[in-house]
């Protein structure tokens, strides 16, 4: 069982918690962490899940993706998914997210980092994904419209590779 923080609007902790798949009460919000790992190529590495996941079986994400539990913070949510989803180590100790989408029901926290990873040294130890490689916006774009990749916004894609080696909305000059 899952226990969740829930926020308020501000992101404020409640001091309340839910668990997952439960009914949200009225203004609380709960967060999701993203992790989007990209090569010195400027390749996202994506990962399937495996089919017998519920919610999207054997579909292609973003490289790592989960819910905060009780007591987390974000930076330690999105360690602990990379950990749990593709046994990769990575420190957010000094980062913050490199961007935030507010969703119904929460927070979507996005990390963008460029990192050198041996695929083939990676493995899966939970029921959640089925394989990984490396792919161009153009590949996910193309699998999105195929229908084997989730079904995010085109822009959310383009503005995840386009940010990947910058913070902020504005170019730097």
């Amino acid at each position: 069982m899952e226990i969740w923080d829930t926020y308020d609007k501000h992101r404020n902790l409640t001091g309340k918690q839910m668990e997952r798949g439960a009914a949200f009460e009225k203004d609380n919000y709960h967060l999701v962490i993203h992790v989007c790992l990209f090569n010195q190529q400027g390749k996202m590495l994506i990962q399937q899940r495996r089919a017998d996941k519920e919610g999207w079986p054997s579909m292609w994400d973003i490289t790592v993706g989960g819910s905060a539990i009780a007591g987390e913070t974000s930076q330690q949510a999105a360690e602990r998914e990379v950990g749990e989803e593709i046994s990769y180590s990575i420190n957010l100790e000094n980062h913050r997210p490199s961007l935030t989408i507010n969703f119904e029901n929460g927070f979507d926290d996005y990390y963008l980092l460029e990192v050198d990873v041996d695929i083939t040294r990676l493995s899966f130890p939970t029921e959640e994904v089925a394989q990984v490689k490396w792919a161009s916006q153009e590949e996910i774009l193309e699998m999105i419209s195929k229908g084997s990749f989730l079904p995010y916004r085109e822009s959310l894609i383009a503005l995840l590779f386009d940010m990947k080696s910058s913070r902020g909305a504005h170019d730097e000059v």
